[in-house]
């Protein structure tokens, strides 16, 4: 995979779309390998296949993370071709990680579609996740060459950070909407680092690991993936209440109606706006807001800054992001598609 000359920055739709082409193969030949019903789900969870098994044309997303992968590999100085394990492995972890966080969160579609437990149920989904984790580090610790024990531990690492911040998401939904255990912004940020970041964070850093780059290089790519993370979790609750469905999937203030504690809330519940006080008083019911409730909730955390508050952290994080990328020597044609992705994911609508 030949990058863009440095005098030509191509836009962030075509450096996915070429990361993608990439690992496509690679990944499917690798969900090829389990058993043919987690396979199934598998192909389904992607896009690949319907619940019965046929063939459909779907997507696998944007393939943020597989993209990091690729290009840090380059930003590295390596062939990208020298990250594709590590981006098949990261993609691996990444749907494992959804289809144990649509059980979790009863999220009942995706992508406009069933999420995989809806299609198929409980048991099989969370079995089907914990085939494609436990494929993700055979895939990764078959890699050749003499970095694959590295690359394994980092990926370890990865997944005890990505089952904290889980953690405390869940717990999160037990403590109260104000007073002194109250969730502050503070806090979910470095859960959304550990949840969503991680993952960034180790897809980056993998890719410089396989490319064998020096420490200085992994850390700070990792570090770069890591705020890229919490931009990305910021968006994502921004899209939570104020998404288009037709593009989300999911309904108008959805994420209000499940009284789901992010960032624009939090944000707001943590000043004495006159807003927030009539929000904690709403959302202080505990029980599910209707149509009209949602509605009056989104207002509220819109009043008092949460919008604004949210696209400002997403864009502080893509700051601290950039910042990484150039605490260090990297390939200026691959650094320049990294940066070419950062405002274009901020910018998503779904």
């Amino acid at each position: 995979m030949t990058p863009p000359p440095t005098t030509q920055r191509a836009e962030a739709p075509e450096v996915l779309a070429r990361c993608r082409d990439l690992v496509r193969p690679a990944l499917a030949q690798a969900v090829r390998r389990l058993h043919p019903w987690h396979a199934e789900m598998a192909a389904f969870s992607f896009g690949w296949g319907a619940a019965d098994g046929s063939p459909a044309a779907g997507s696998q997303g944007k393939g943020v993370r597989q993209a990091l992968a690729l290009l840090s590999a380059e930003a590295a100085g390596a062939p990208a071709e020298d990250a594709v394990v590590g981006a098949v492995a990261v993609e691996l972890i990444h749907v494992f990680s959804l289809l144990h966080d649509d059980i979790m969160d009863g999220d009942e579609t995706r992508r406009q579609r069933a999420t995989v437990w809806k299609a198929y149920g409980t048991g099989p989904a969370i079995l089907a996740g914990d085939a494609l984790f436990a494929l993700a580090v055979q895939t990764l610790a078959e890699a050749p060459g003499q970095h694959s024990a590295t690359a394994v531990r980092q990926l370890a690492g990865t997944l005890a950070d990505l089952v904290r911040g889980q953690a405390d998401d869940l717990l999160f939904e037990s403590r109260p909407w104000d007073g002194p255990e109250a969730v502050q912004p503070h806090e979910y940020r470095w859960m959304a680092e550990h949840k969503t970041g991680a993952l960034l964070g180790c897809a980056a850093g993998l890719g410089a690991v396989l490319a064998g780059a020096p420490a200085t290089t992994v850390d700070a790519l990792g570090r770069a993936g890591r705020h890229l993370g919490v931009a990305f979790q910021a968006v994502d609750d921004l899209l939570g209440i104020w998404g288009d469905p037709e593009v989300t999937g999911k309904p108008v203030h959805s994420d209000l109606r499940r009284l789901k504690k992010t960032y624009p809330v939090l944000s707001v519940l943590a000043t004495d706006h006159p807003a927030a006080r009539r929000l904690t008083a709403l959302l202080s019911s505990g029980e599910p807001l209707d149509d009209s409730g949602a509605r009056r909730a989104a207002e509220l955390v819109e009043e008092a800054g949460g919008r604004s508050a949210a696209l400002a952290e997403a864009h502080r994080q893509l700051d601290s992001a950039r910042r990484s990328l150039e605490s260090v020597p990297l390939a200026p044609a691959a650094l320049g598609e990294i940066l070419a992705l950062l405002p274009f994911l901020i910018d998503r609508t779904g």
